[in-house]
């Protein structure tokens, strides 16, 4: 760092105040600042000088160009020998009342500069001011003779000009301001109007979110409707081309057997879809019923061989099931299940030619959940589908597709029914290469405990029951519904905090299996908490995903990754990939 002097000015009368503003603002327009940066260099310097006059004396002004790095300021350093400035943190802190003026001198002055240093004692006070010289401009700071050369040509200081002249500034300050005042009013106008705007778009999409919840009450309604009466005679149907079909009433002939069987068919198909669309409606108009029940595994997949036999007319697919061994029994709605199960096989049939079709269980401790896998050698599914075939009424065109007929619903009524037992469905599938379809439920199902709780208040542990506990600690309401959003379906209780100092008491009383941090609230935040959380034996084993829209840089992640295992950004929630990672900390 080097300095070099340009000039020294003493402040011992009123004028010298005005002569080193004057000086200043001269220097500063030698060095190629412009007009606006001259006046707030000028205006810096008279406040410090002032106050020099006013509170102390022995002052002098000396001005220099300083090298700092790669960078050189104009420096204005100005001293003085009083007594020093008391309450200096409360005036640079704004909080200071100041009995013979404003009290924002300093504060100012300190706004008006890129570089504010200030020493204050009982010997006195050094002020420091800085502007950094553009890199444009730094031709005309080589040599300080030139710029000394240029100031002494400069007129003499003429004290009444220079008051002048600093009126004349203020004039066009004031100009400034009162035109940013007009800027500002028709802002605020506009911004009324936009407000305005938005309110009444608000209005709009609540009526169309009443309006859409309406339509799917009718349509729920609608559908239970029609179901109900098409079911009377699609039965007519079934039981007339029964008793044809067993000849009770006389013999058919071959070709009248052939077209009573296709009339059969036909309405088996109108009677499956009819059933789809009554438990649609029924699931979406809250209507349908979890009967929970306790049941053996291999029970229910004695029942599901009988139910899918006759779908076996293929003899080039073969239907097994797991060996169903040291499993736990289920409690939950055998029907639903089954139901799921009975979807998910019937399709594997209709779409495999040849090969086998298998039904896999797996049980897993850690969650205490059961998993069922149907896996088929038939012709897959693009990936690109895997989300599609989830939805109402989708079907993929494939070349088996025209063969086979369906309802679309099927798969999208099992994703439904899994989420009312507390579980989940996916699909793990490539074209030409089979499927496997998935459903996880929990082994005991509790239908208090499958509704996500929001509560500071939680109850005392108890070592025998297997449900986990989340917790989700963030200020804000919307991040706390985003994340809570990545532990649908699934059977655990999660518990939300809108700050660091309820969830600190709650995580030492309870010890939560998982807990979901933000990193930026106030009062306690999350790096607060995570320092607490490493310094206690008992909860530095407690896995720790932080959920943050910070933008990090390489030391911070560093320090979270010390205790936290993992760092997700806040608008990656939804993707399946980050939801996979956090949920395989449960």
């Amino acid at each position: 760092m080097t300095n070099r002097p340009i000039i020294t000015i003493k402040i011992q009368f009123d004028q010298d105040v005005v002569i080193a503003r004057t000086r200043a603002r001269q220097i500063a327009d030698i060095l190629g600042f412009d007009h606006k940066t001259q006046i707030a260099i000028a205006t810096a310097v008279s406040e410090i000088a002032r106050n020099a006059f006013n509170y102390a004396k022995n002052a002098f002004a000396e001005y220099s160009i300083e090298q700092k790095a790669s960078q050189n300021l104009f420096m204005i350093k100005i001293k003085d020998q009083g007594n020093g400035i008391n309450y200096l943190d409360e005036i640079l802190n704004g909080n200071y009342n100041s009995q013979t003026g404003l009290g924002k001198g300093i504060i100012g002055s300190k706004k008006l500069m890129d570089h504010f240093e200030i020493q204050t004692s009982e010997k006195g006070t050094i002020v420091h001011l800085g502007k950094i010289i553009p890199k444009s401009k730094e031709n005309a700071v080589k040599d300080i003779s030139i710029i000394a050369d240029k100031l002494i040509a400069r007129d003499p200081v003429n004290i009444y000009e220079e008051v002048q002249m600093q009126n004349q500034e203020l004039l066009k300050t004031l100009e400034e301001v009162k035109k940013r005042q007009e800027e500002l009013t028709l802002m605020n106008k506009e911004l009324e109007d936009t407000n305005r705007g938005v309110l009444a778009l608000y209005s709009e999409l609540d009526q169309r979110a009443e309006y859409l919840k309406n339509m799917s009450d009718v349509k729920a309604k609608f559908l239970s409707y029609m179901s109900h009466e098409f079911r009377t005679p699609v039965n007519s149907i079934l039981a007339l081309s029964k008793i044809l079909l067993d000849k009770i009433d006389g013999e058919l002939s071959p070709e009248q057997e052939t077209q009573v069987n296709f009339i059969k068919k036909s309405a088996e198909d109108l009677y499956d879809l009819v059933n789809d669309l009554l438990d649609m409606a029924k699931v979406e108009s809250g209507k349908i019923e979890v009967k929970p029940e306790k049941f053996k595994i291999e029970q229910m997949f004695a029942s599901l061989r009988g139910l899918l036999k006759p779908l076996l007319n293929k003899s080039e697919v073969k239907l097994e099931f797991d060996e169903v061994k040291n499993l736990p029994e289920l409690n939950t709605d055998e029907a639903k299940l089954s139901q799921i199960l009975r979807n998910f096989i019937s399709n594997a049939i209709k779409f495999t030619e040849k090969g086998e079709v298998k039904v896999d269980v797996e049980f897993s401790e850690n969650d205490d959940t059961i998993t069922f896998c149907v896996s088929d050698t038939g012709v897959g599914i693009d990936p690109k589908f895997h989300s599609l075939i989830f939805e109402e009424f989708s079907q993929i065109d494939n070349r088996v597709q025209k063969k086979v007929k369906g309802t679309g619903l099927g798969l999208p009524l099992s994703k439904k029914m899994a989420e009312l037992l507390g579980g989940e469905v996916w699909v793990e599938s490539e074209l030409n290469k089979g499927s496997k379809f998935f459903v996880k439920i929990p082994v005991d199902i509790n239908p208090e405990k499958r509704n996500i709780k929001k509560t500071p208040e939680i109850s005392g542990t108890d070592s025998k029951i297997s449900i986990k506990k989340i917790f989700i600690i963030d200020d804000d309401e919307i991040s706390r519904y985003l994340v809570r959003g990545v532990f649908t379906g699934l059977p655990h209780d999660i518990y939300e905090f809108e700050n660091g100092f309820d969830a600190l008491g709650n995580i030492e009383n309870n010890f939560p299996d998982l807990i979901m941090l933000d990193l930026v609230m106030p009062g306690l935040s999350g790096f607060d908490i995570l320092e607490k959380l490493s310094s206690d034996n008992l909860l530095s084993n407690i896995p720790v995903v932080v959920s943050t829209s910070m933008e990090l840089n390489q030391t911070e992640i560093e320090k979270i990754l010390q205790r936290a295992a993992l760092i997700v950004s806040k608008d990656k929630l939804t993707e399946s990939d980050v939801i996979k990672k956090i949920r395989s900390f449960l």
